[in-house]
């Protein structure tokens, strides 16, 4: 049998090498990766939105009223997500002397319990009465603006006091009600034609009132929130901030319609 020649056998070897890379050439694809979803295979990974649907846009820290207390300013900062508050901290707090020690045994126990209830209504904490007061003032001042910009979404502006009754979240002061001891004046928040969150603007101060408004007022403010409406029972020891607390409220709830 003839052997092949060496060099026709490198010009077959070529010419098979060749119709192979055409072959190949061929059969390439001619769309790029991301039509694979359309041919039915994987589509590419896409950013995870929001499971709310984007509701969180109060989500982040919002900063309460300072709140003037006997021993100094106590003033809190939230953190809310998805509408919870998941951190809370005291920005100010009474400072110098005994205060000092309260404060250090105090504000980690009332920024535990604000986490926990989700809400300004929170135990004071024993020894540190004004300290828990001024707290809880502050603490739902720093709602009450989470709850109007939340409410306020995408809406320009915030909510204005009286303004679009019946409509989202509204902020509403009381008239100033005087009593014997001095003036109490409410503000509310209403959302959704309900009161989430209610606070004294003003309240008797000095000597004996100091107490008394410190221990009457957080109990007014739950009070109202959980009623609704003004028809709440007065505080035992604290018959006129009660009364006058009343009438501002019923001021504000006027206002709202309400």
């Amino acid at each position: 049998m003839r052997k092949s020649h060496p060099v026709r056998r490198a010009v077959l070897a070529g010419a098979a090498t060749v119709s192979g890379i055409v072959l190949l050439l061929s059969l390439k694809p001619g769309s790029d990766p991301g039509s694979a979803s359309a041919a039915g295979g994987a589509a590419p990974p896409v950013a995870a939105q929001s499971p709310q649907g984007g509701r969180g846009t109060g989500d982040g820290t919002v900063t309460g009223d300072a709140v003037r207390t006997r021993y100094g300013p106590v003033q809190v900062r939230l953190t809310v997500s998805g509408g919870k508050i998941t951190g809370a901290e005291a920005v100010r707090a009474p400072e110098g002397g005994q205060s000092d020690r309260v404060t250090a045994d105090a504000v980690p126990r009332l920024n535990r319990a604000a986490v926990a209830a989700g809400s300004a209504d929170i135990d004071a904490v024993s020894g540190a009465t004004y300290t828990s007061a001024g707290y809880v003032k502050s603490l739902q001042s720093a709602l009450d603006k989470a709850a109007a910009a939340t409410g306020a979404g995408s809406e320009a502006g915030a909510a204005e006091e009286g303004a679009g009754a019946g409509q989202g979240t509204r902020v509403l002061t009381g008239e100033a009600a005087q009593t014997e001891y001095g003036p109490v004046q409410v503000r509310v928040t209403v959302s959704g034609g309900r009161i989430t969150g209610a606070e004294a603007l003003q309240a008797p101060r000095g000597g004996r009132s100091d107490q008394v408004t410190a221990d009457a007022v957080p109990q007014l403010n739950r009070a109202a929130v959980a009623a609704g409406n003004a028809d709440i029972d007065a505080v035992s020891g604290a018959t006129y901030t009660s009364a006058g607390y009343r009438r501002s409220l019923q001021s504000a709830l006027d206002r709202a319609g309400g």
